[in-house]
Order: structure tokens, then C-alpha cells, then sequence
């Protein structure tokens, strides 16, 4: 049997982005509005909120990425939660997810009742600022739950404590009902029933295996807690050693390396692929975008590896294909946006030692004393460093070769054709960039004519890509098209400076378009895999039919579709194949790629073998694949005959 389907593509969904802005020039015999008294306007918390989503939850986004807004609004409830966990209350957890509706319960202390709708109502107010009552904790600000609260067109909250209950119930952040205080025979703790709300966030879908991830690196970080997720259960016993076992689809180099104190615990080991691969939490949250722990870890493990073997190594030697986990906890943690994926943090709390030196002193100690215990698992990251700086030497002179030839194709200009979020210093919009690779000057002039010059940038391929499966890294600068692209995406030190949030494959719906996908994934696998395993790469959707009369239009992306239109349209339906992205005009392409643009995200599972994946569909031509093959085109014509 072949291994499974290489890509991992699910239901596809209506992308929603955020909305244009676009600045007008004022002519000089306009009236030009007065600044007033007037002008100044105090907005409630929960107008701002709702006004400006993305100060508190990020983008928006309709689901389809990881880090969509939807999502933040689940973490911010959760990580109450955790808090209470934390503390040493409650051991479980329960999350359903019914269609669009979240519930959420856990059994905590609860919220203390006479203050439960001030808790999600009024802006600032909790007891995170209570450092005796939380003391290592996420929720900092007073502002999650006023948050989930304000962008939910439905929000229930009952708080069980001490035999009693009480429940409030808002909508879009009013509050409708405030009930009395209850007797309960339920234990202490917290429900949240929420919805998003539609006008906010549009048609929006939560995807399992996005907060399956998020459920179980919870349970990951925090051993003992048990968490139950629609009929699933998630409790860990080894923490960030079963993380980087359930993120590993084949076995590390030498067995993992896992070290742990009160207050910071590392999993550490090195694989076959390119990049460096890290995961890395603070207090129980993953900062998706690292920061001051996770810049301190890659310098202590050089420094200590350098220590230990006694020989000046390059980092990029030292760090090539290495897989690691690190989570640490401090006191007063400050991340560098609402949304804390990132943190700022320098220091471990009040009167802590700063969090460099806390990071190396540990990893000088107990990395140095694994090494020294475990003699064959030293000698194997020797290898491993050695083979990475050999490899490294040998492609250095082509490296500085492709640079200059990158330099000389003009490829702002021939290639690429950018976004202005990079040249405006609009650091507010990086999340929204976007990066279409096309193939051919029609679909590539298509989607340029009618982007988002604000945040949507171009890069037209040359044909089709090279086949890079079982190829060295050497490939990637001997080649043109790759090399160019390389230096598009600014990823040729790791994923670290990405140029765009989303890199989007748009290619035609036909056999070419599909093969030109699958070279182009094959390439991000063999060479930057971390773009897919951190949820960057997306297919772009574009529709096969279009089905109009003189007074409405529809587009379609399936037979399905097509069949609804026609009987929408009525008698005499004008009815268009679309056989490429260069048929589509650029005023008809902007309703692709703009609000309601569909994307399909590119995804990997724990029980997906890459390797053995890329070796069966994209290796030599062997009989088995021959087989499948047939046997798919057999499955085919037999739906088709039904």
C-alpha cells in the first residue's frame, strides 16, 4: 500500500482578509473637513474592540490558518483555564466545538461571583495583577475574555463556586441577562459558551487539527492535566519529550535529549532535514514568533556544544536540522502584542536573574553533563556537526555566486513584483502579506493587475519548477528559479525574516497546474520545511465555471456549484469553463483574491512519513506507483459511470 495522500488539503474555505484601505488625495479646491472640539471621540471598551479587532485578537481570518482570530479567541479562554491549572486547581478540561458554537469548562476555583460580569465586561479588570493569586500566569491583562466577550455575537458565562452559581449572558458584548445567584451540586470552576460573531469574522470555520495542536501542547506543558476535546482525551506523563515525539514523524538521530528544572524543561535532538525546527512556550503559551527565551536557547546550546567538544563551530553547524522544544516559566511575562506570541521579557520576574543568563546556566549544566553521561549520542551530533559544515563549505562559493546573480536578475523588478507593506514600514499588516507564485505571464499579469498592492505581492514562475526530491541544497543556488524565489521569501538563513505570512500556490486547475503544486511542495519539503510545519504555505482556489445571465453572476468551483447556479440563473444560463488563471480577466480575478478568497492550507500530520511520501510520488517511476496510479484512474471512471 502507498503511503498516504502527500498533501494534507482540507475543506476549503471562503479566506476573508482584511478589509482595503485606500488613501485618496485631497485636490486643492476641496473643502477640507474642520479639526475640532468635535472631532475627538471617546469610544466604550468593547466599540474599540470591535472597531479594532486586530490590537487584541491579531487577524481576523475566516479559520483556515492557524493563527486566525477565531483561534485567539479559543486560547484566551483556555488560558484562564491553565492559570487556575497552574495554581494547583482542577485537573481537567473540556472543550466541544458544534459548528460554530464554543464551549468551554473547567474546574477551577471559579470566578468569585459578585464580581463575574466585571470579569468579562469591564475592560481591566481581573486578578493577574495579583501576583500572590497568579503567579506565573498568561492572562495578564484584563483584556482576553472582554475580548472573546465583544466579538462574540453570543456569550454565556457561569461561574460554580463554593455550592452556588451565577450566569450572565451578553451579545455582541451587551450585556442582556444578569441572573440571581443559584444553588449547585456542580464542581467549582468556569463555563464559556461562546460564538464568533459573523459580522466580525465573516464565514468562518474552526478546523480540528488546528485546535487539536493547540489542546495537546497544552496538555504537553502541563503534565497531570487531563483535557477532553470531542470525544478525545489529551493528558501527557513526559511533557516536551511526548511533544517532539508527536511532532516527529521519524525517529531523531540519537534518542531525544530531555531536561527539566521547576521552572524550565528543553527537549532537544537533531533529524535529516534542512532548517532548524523549535517549539516555545512561556508560561504555558506557545509563542508562535519565539522572542528572548527562544533567542537565548539557539545561543546556549552553540555555546555549549562549543564548550563541550572544545572547538569553535559554527552555529549554523551546530543548529542545522536540529528539532527542540524549550518552556520556561517567569513571573509578569510581557509579550510584544495582545495576541502573546512573541515575548519581551528580559528578566524571570521581580528580583529574578535575567533570562539569558537563567537559559545558559542551565543548558551549561545539564546539556553538558547529558553529553558527557551519554558518550554515543555525543559522537552523533559530532557526525552530525561535522557532515553540516563540510556540506556548508561546499556550497558556500555557489551561495555567493547566486547571491550576485540575484542581484543582477533585478528581481524586484523581473521576477517579483512586491507588496508596499515593506516598503511603508506598515508592521500592523506583515500578517495579512500574502505571496502568489503563478506560472506564466497571463496568470501572473491577471493577479497582479487586480491585487492588493498594500499586501499582496507576485512571483512568476518560468515553466515548470525542477524535480528537487533526494537533491542537496546545492540545487537551490545552481538554480535560477529557486534561487530567485529563495531570496523572494528571504529564507535562506531559516524562517525567522519570512517576507510574507502566506505563501500561496496559484496554479491552474488542470493536470500541469497540480504537478507544478506538487513540485513546488516538494521543494519547501526537501529544503524549508518549517514553511509548512508552521502553516505558512496555502493552495489558491479559483473557480471552474461561470454561470450568468444579464442580471446575475455566479461563480463556481465545483460541478456541485455549477448545477445550484443554473438552477439560480434560470432558462438560458451563459456558461464559461475556465480552463486557466490567464483566462480570467483582472476585474473578475479581484473577487478571487480578495475578501472571499478561498485557500486551501497545506498541512502535515504526526502519521505522515515525509520522506517516504516524497519517495513514492515525486521518486523513480517504480511499478507500485505505476499500480496506484492505474488503480485511482480505474476509481475514477467508475464514479464517473455511476
Amino acid at each position: 500500500m502507498p503511503p498516504p495522500v502527500f498533501i494534507s488539503v482540507l475543506t476549503t474555505l471562503p479566506h476573508r482578509s482584511a478589509p482595503r484601505f485606500v488613501s485618496l488625495p485631497v485636490m486643492a479646491n476641496e473643502p477640507i473637513e474642520s479639526y475640532s472640539e468635535e472631532s475627538i471621540k471617546t469610544l466604550e471598551p468593547k466599540e474599540h474592540i470591535r472597531l479594532r479587532p486586530g490590537m487584541y485578537i491579531g487577524k481576523l481570518g475566516d479559520g483556515s490558518a492557524h493563527d486566525d482570530g477565531i483561534y485567539v479567541l479559543l486560547k484566551e479562554v483556555i488560558d484562564n483555564s491553565i492559570d487556575e491549572f497552574m495554581m494547583g486547581n482542577g485537573k481537567s478540561l473540556e472543550i466541544s466545538i458544534d459548528d460554530k458554537s464554543v464551549r468551554i469548562r473547567d474546574h477551577g476555583r471559579g470566578i468569585p461571583l459578585g464580581k463575574l460580569v466585571d470579569a468579562v465586561a469591564r475592560m481591566n479588570t481581573g486578578a493577574k495583577y495579583d501576583s500572590k493569586v497568579f503567579k506565573k500566569s498568561v492572562g495578564l491583562n484584563g483584556v482576553g475574555l472582554k475580548a472573546v466577550n465583544a466579538l462574540s455575537s453570543d456569550f454565556r458565562i457561569r461561574s460554580f463556586r463554593e455550592g452556588q452559581y451565577k450566569e450572565a449572558y451578553f451579545q455582541k458584548g451587551n450585556l442582556i441577562e444578569d441572573h440571581d445567584l443559584h444553588p449547585t451540586d456542580e464542581d467549582n470552576g468556569v463555563e464559556v459558551v461562546f460564538k464568533p460573531d459573523r459580522e466580525i469574522f465573516g464565514h468562518y470555520r474552526y478546523l480540528t487539527e488546528y485546535v487539536s495542536t493547540m489542546l495537546k501542547n497544552y496538555a504537553f506543558l502541563n503534565a497531570g492535566l487531563v483535557v477532553h476535546f470531542n470525544g478525545e482525551k489529551y493528558v501527557s506523563k513526559n511533557g516536551l519529550l511526548d511533544l517532539l515525539q508527536s511532532k516527529m514523524s521519524e525517529e531523531g538521530l540519537y534518542p531525544i535529549i530531555h531536561l527539566r528544572e521547576e521552572d524550565i524543561e528543553v527537549a532537544i535532538t537533531h533529524g535529516d532535514q534542512y532548517g532548524e525546527e523549535y517549539y516555545a512556550f512561556v508560561n504555558g503559551q506557545h509563542t508562535i514568533q519565539g522572542g528572548t527565551h527562544l533567542i537565548a536557547f539557539r545561543e546556549a546550546v552553540v555555546k555549549t556544544i562549543r564548550d563541550f567538544y572544545k572547538k569553535e563551530f559554527e552555529p549554523s553547524d551546530i543548529r542545522s536540522s536540529i528539532i527542540a522544544a524549550i518552556s520556561i516559566k517567569i513571573e509578569e511575562p510581557v509579550f510584544e502584542s495582545q495576541t502573546k506570541t512573541k515575548l519581551g521579557s528580559r528578566d524571570m520576574g521581580p528580583g529574578g536573574q535575567s533570562i539569558r543568563n537563567f537559559i545558559h546556566d542551565f543548558l551549561g549544566k545539564h546539556l553538558d553533563n547529558f553529553l558527557h553521561k551519554n558518550p554515543e549520542t555525543a559522537d552523533i551530533l559530532l557526525k552530525k556537526i561535522l557532515e553540516s559544515e563540510k556540506e556548508r563549505k561546499a556550497i558556500s562559493g555557489i551561495q555567493k555566486l547566486a547571491r550576485d546573480r540575484a542581484k543582477k536578475a533585478s528581481l524586484h523588478n523581473r521576477k517579483l513584483r512586491d507588496c508596499r507593506a515593506h516598503y511603508n514600514s506598515q508592521h500592523d499588516r506583515r500578517l495579512e502579506t500574502s505571496l502568489f507564485i503563478t506560472e506564466g505571464d497571463s496568470a501572473s499579469g491577471s493577479i497582479t493587475k487586480s491585487r492588493d498592492v498594500n499586501t499582496q505581492a507576485v512571483f512568476s514562475l518560468k515553466g515548470k519548477p525542477k524535480n528537487t526530491y533526494g537533491e542537496s541544497k546545492k540545487l537551490v543556488y545552481e538554480n535560477e528559479e529557486f534561487n530567485l524565489l529563495q531570496a523572494a521569501l528571504n529564507i535562506e538563513e531559516g524562517i525567522d525574516d519570512l517576507r510574507y505570512n502566506n505563501v500561496i500556490i496559484a496554479t491552474d486547475a488542470d493536470v500541469d497546474g497540480m504537478h507544478i503544486r506538487l513540485l513546488l511542495i516538494t521543494f519547501f519539503l526537501e529544503f524549508f520545511p518549517d514553511l509548512i510545519k508552521q502553516g505558512h504555505v496555502y493552495i489558491l482556489q479559483t473557480p471552474l465555471f461561470r454561470v450568468r445571465n444579464n442580471k446575475i453572476t455566479f461563480y463556481c468551483y465545483s460541478d456541485e456549484e455549477r448545477l445550484k447556479a443554473i438552477k439560480k440563473v434560470g432558462s438560458k444560463p451563459e456558461i464559461t469553463r475556465f480552463k486557466g488563471l490567464g483566462e480570467i480577466s483582472p476585474d473578475e480575478f479581484k473577487h478571487f483574491i480578495g475578501k472571499d478568497m478561498r485557500l486551501e492550507p497545506v498541512l502535515l500530520r504526526k502519521e505522515d512519513n515525509v520522506e517516504a511520501m516524497l519517495e513514492f510520488y515525486m521518486g523513480k517511476n517504480t511499478p507500485e506507483r505505476q499500480d496506484f496510479i492505474i488503480e485511482r484512474l480505474r476509481v475514477e471512471e467508475d464514479e464517473v459511470i455511476e
